[in-house]
């Protein structure tokens, strides 16, 4: 189970753990998304356009993070809501890439309802290199013990 409202503190930092991009996962997305855009799809098209092979669709690490995140206890079953993200794009992220995230806590705040409150995280996405490859924000309305316990 995620942490709740009242366990998230500014300046807290989670890790999670790495997961192994793959090819079927870009055939996933894509299938999923009807996103058949040849940089993701064709070897040859996006080596010749400077990707130098096929790349992964932005928003599925977006995606990925968050799962990620919720395999760290992070925000699974606590999370209420997804209130608002900001998103960059830094590198490209190729099958056989490996990725992880680190969540930082960079604001809270209680919201009227006293079983919740409002949590802006700073997240980056890294390759098996270390690289930033994807950063950005996420604030989320998450349950407080109160809700949990009840």
């Amino acid at each position: 189970m995620g942490r709740t409202y009242e366990e998230f503190e500014v300046g807290q930092r989670f890790e999670t753990p790495h997961r192994t991009v793959t090819e079927a996962d870009i055939d996933s997305f894509a299938g999923l998304t009807a996103d058949f855009n040849p940089v993701h799809m064709d070897d040859v098209f996006a080596a010749e356009n400077g990707f130098g092979g096929r790349i992964t669709h932005g928003p599925m690490i977006v995606g990925m993070a968050f799962g990620l995140a919720s395999r760290a206890d992070v925000m699974d079953g606590t999370v209420l809501a997804l209130l608002e993200i900001g998103w960059k794009f830094i590198k490209p992220v190729r099958p056989g890439d490996t990725i992880s995230a680190i969540f930082t806590v960079i604001e809270k705040r209680p919201t009227r309802a006293p079983d919740r409150g409002v949590v802006t995280l700073q997240i980056d996405v890294l390759n098996q290199h270390g690289d930033v490859v994807q950063t950005g924000t996420a604030t989320a309305l998450i349950r407080g013990k109160s809700a949990s316990s009840g």
